[in-house]
């Protein structure tokens, strides 16, 4: 069954900034003489309180966001937010009481949050052996793409086993006591962890797929530092309280979701409409600043079999503040996670077939937003017993951790391969935006099954061998990374996204100029890259016979990929163009760019043929 609540409800108060509101011991007051007597009185009559959501003082909270303003990034300002404590029986009461007075620009009832596991697996009967059995072979996930994240290739990278990264799962309840998480465990550095074995049980799951010693399963990211928060006394405050522990280029890891206005309404599971907890205002801008300070958060999307780009979840709930819009637009209001799907395993993973590899699980929600997907079923980690049971909770181990979760958790793990393996290089870290921007570029795409169209978007799954700029297996193409250089001018194409990552203070990052060949597989060239520092200019071409070794101030570096020299099935034009002015090089495969030639640039030729898609 799924696991139980890690939350209870809350009654969510926002108030006007004018007012200055201050909450106390004493009551309510206005620093600006506001009269918030009606407020007040309001809380007395309901027996009630309200406290800072996001801190013991208003003050507090916004001398952290006055800091991170100081040094030059903007975050929400959460001292507005207020949590309502009292007989949890009247909030729905409560909060339509409030929403009537003035200077309350918000009050909202959040649903309990739920991890989003969707578990009914129980531990075997009789002992355990008296040593666990290597179950590695079992996580197909850590295998080669496009079945698994080639965390196996990370491995083989200095750093790529998560090193100096740090990770913080939010949800409820975990076993660090269990014997394969010893390793690389901070424990639980906030809240008070749920005694529920299913809440447990999720969390050590989520623990074994990042981090598990190798005793009897494998972590993706083994030697990143993985510690816990529980959500018992709010989703929004966790957050926060994660994102304070984390440095920029650091994980947090959403193991949880709710029921959204449409949840329990269909036949599919208890479940059936949950939505990310980013839906919810307060849940938003703890996201949000956590994003703000350079942390990459990695949100499950739920399980809730919803499109999330049904123009009905534009609609705000009830008190929501007027402001409010739809953050899964993905428009002006983007908390900037990594919004994660629930894909389905290659067929025959533990003898079971859950549809096409690759495509939606019936249960995953989906749509425009969602970034990426993992492994939705048959994930092999610790917990729950099923695959190796007994009386000890210490040596469980299961082969069926399955729901968005056990995607996400997958996901975070890629993401700490790639960080540590960019800092072992002196590479410049991820950001949220550009873990998004690399997640979405690269992978093995998602497929349809006989059920779910692949335009039910749940995004590719990833892959640490392309993601690391390795070379590729088999005839998959990879993407090739633009970047502009203003100073210089110059710009510059790479398929390794490490050598500049999201951009430097020199270097803008421009996103994915098409999809060329790691290594030489039939029908292509090579694309050389030459760079010439007299002029400041990158120069690419399939024509060997151009500069050769190099000549009039021309370094040959290599071959950036391997392209195709004759249009195909797939393929779209390279389009190659010089500036005399600039004396720069730009090559793009969108000739609306710059058509015959516009702005001091001249066409010169389609320089090779190259994917438009992974």
């Amino acid at each position: 069954m799924p696991a139980s609540s890690a939350s209870t409800p809350e009654l969510i108060v926002v108030v006007a900034a004018d007012v200055r509101l201050r909450a106390g011991t004493a009551g309510l007051r206005s620093l600006a003489g506001a009269d918030v007597a009606s407020l007040q009185s309001a809380m007395t009559a309901a027996r009630a309180e309200m406290r800072p959501l996001f801190g013991a003082t208003e003050d507090r909270v916004d001398a952290a966001v006055a800091r991170l303003a100081a040094a030059g990034v903007a975050a929400p300002r959460l001292s507005l937010y207020y949590r309502v404590h009292g007989d949890a029986t009247g909030l729905h009461a409560l909060a339509r009481d409030l929403r009537a007075l003035p200077h309350v620009e918000a009050a909202y009832v959040k649903p309990a949050a739920e991890p989003g596991g969707l578990n009914d697996m129980q531990p075997k009967a009789g002992p355990a052996p008296a040593a666990t059995p290597d179950f590695s072979v079992r996580q197909g996930y850590l295998d080669a793409a496009p079945g698994g994240v080639d965390a196996r290739y990370a491995w083989t990278q200095p750093g790529g086993r998560g090193a100096g990264v740090q990770i913080i799962d939010v949800e409820a309840g975990w076993n660090f006591g269990h014997e394969d998480l010893h390793a690389n465990q901070g424990g639980v550095v906030g809240g008070t962890p749920d005694t529920l074995v299913d809440n447990i049980n999720h969390g050590t799951a989520v623990l074994g797929v990042l981090g598990g010693d190798g005793i009897g399963v494998a972590g993706i990211c083994p030697d990143a530092n993985v510690c816990a928060i529980a959500a018992d006394t709010g989703t929004a405050i966790a957050i926060r309280a994660a994102a304070d522990r984390l440095n920029p280029g650091d994980l947090l890891l959403i193991e949880l979701h709710r029921a959204g206005p449409r949840s329990n309404t269909g036949p599919y599971t208890a479940q059936q409409g949950y939505l990310p907890l980013e839906w919810w205002p307060d849940d938003f801008d703890a996201i949000r600043y956590a994003t703000a300070k350079g942390v990459i958060v990695v949100e499950i999307a739920g399980n809730g079999q919803e499109s999330l780009d049904d123009p009905f979840y534009d609609a705000p709930a009830a008190g929501f503040p007027a402001a409010w819009s739809n953050p899964l637009r993905r428009g002006a209001r983007d908390s900037g996670a990594v919004l994660v799907g629930a894909g389905a395993p290659p067929p025959n993973t533990h003898g079971a077939t859950w549809g096409t590899d690759r495509s939606r699980l019936l249960f995953s929600n989906y749509g425009a937003a969602l970034d990426v997907q993992g492994w939705g079923q048959e994930v092999t980690t610790t917990g729950y017993g099923d695959l190796q049971g007994g009386s000890d909770p210490n040596a469980w181990y299961t082969d069926h951790f399955a729901g968005t979760s056990a995607a996400g958790a997958i996901v975070a793990g890629a993401l700490g391969c790639v960080q540590g393996a960019f800092r072992a290089r002196g590479a410049p870290l991820l950001t949220p935006a550009t873990a998004r921007a690399l997640l979405r570029a690269s992978g093995s795409p998602q497929q349809a099954s006989a059920v779910f169209p692949a335009t039910q978007r749940i995004g590719a799954r990833p892959d640490l061998r392309q993601m690391l700029g390795g070379a590729a297996e088999g005839d998959v193409p990879i993407a090739l990374y633009r970047y502009w250089n203003a100073q210089i001018p110059d710009h510059f194409y790479t398929t390794n996204f490490a050598e500049l990552g999201g951009g430097t203070a020199a270097w803008q990052y421009e996103g994915v100029a098409c999809y060329v060949h790691a290594t030489a597989v039939a029908g292509t060239v090579p694309l050389y890259r030459y760079w010439n520092s007299n002029i400041g200019d990158h120069f690419f071409t399939t024509d060997y016979s151009e500069i050769g070794p190099g000549k009039f101030g021309w370094v040959l570096e290599g071959p950036a990929g391997y392209v195709h020299p004759n249009p195909g099935t797939g393929l779209v034009p390279l389009y190659r163009y010089w500036n005399t002015h600039g004396r720069d090089h730009f090559y793009t495969t969108n000739f609306a760019e710059l058509g015959n030639g516009n702005f001091g640039w001249a066409y010169e030729k389609i320089q090779c043929y190259v994917h438009a898609q992974p």
